[in-house]
């Protein structure tokens, strides 16, 4: 009789080793570190760059790098940031931008930007449009980024 209850204690704790292996499988993996949230495009008329702006929060322990956008909606995505030397500005180019550790980095009017050129299709303002973002740990986080005006400051 002690044979018989052995066996249905061997198969429950195979049963749990099974279960454990399967939550540890890749697709089980742990939530994303990072999200991007208040996604919108100032939409500019014509075909002249628009821009993209939004917040990437970083709940991980390492800080990371926003490192491309990519958009079906326009040709080209790059990283843009406005820099102010007395009473000019001007937009230069970056290869990336620092998200750090349990952090957030915001693009928004007068700082980094998504600078949007080559329109593919007509957007209409009140529409959404997807931006993917990609970031230095081979992360992609897509977000729905909705379409404003040209006169447009924000949320």
């Amino acid at each position: 009789m002690n044979r018989i209850r052995r066996i249905p204690s061997i198969l429950i704790a195979g049963a749990l080793a099974a279960g454990l292996a399967t939550l540890s499988a890749p697709g089980f993996a742990a939530p994303a570190a990072v999200s991007v949230s208040d996604c919108w495009i100032r939409l500019l008329p014509g075909n002249l760059p628009s821009g993209g702006y939004f917040k990437a929060n970083n709940s991980g322990a390492e800080a990371l790098d926003l490192v491309g956008v990519d958009s079906e909606a326009f040709g080209m995505a790059m990283l843009h940031q406005t820099q102010s030397q007395g009473s000019t500005s001007t937009m230069a180019m970056v290869d990336k931008a620092p998200l750090p550790a349990h952090g957030t980095l915001t693009f928004a009017p007068g700082g980094y930007h998504v600078m949007l050129e080559q329109p593919k299709t007509k957007l209409k303002v009140g529409t959404t449009t997807p931006l993917t973002f990609s970031f230095s740990d081979g992360e992609k986080v897509t977000a729905s980024c909705a379409v404003k005006s040209a006169g447009s400051t924000g949320q």
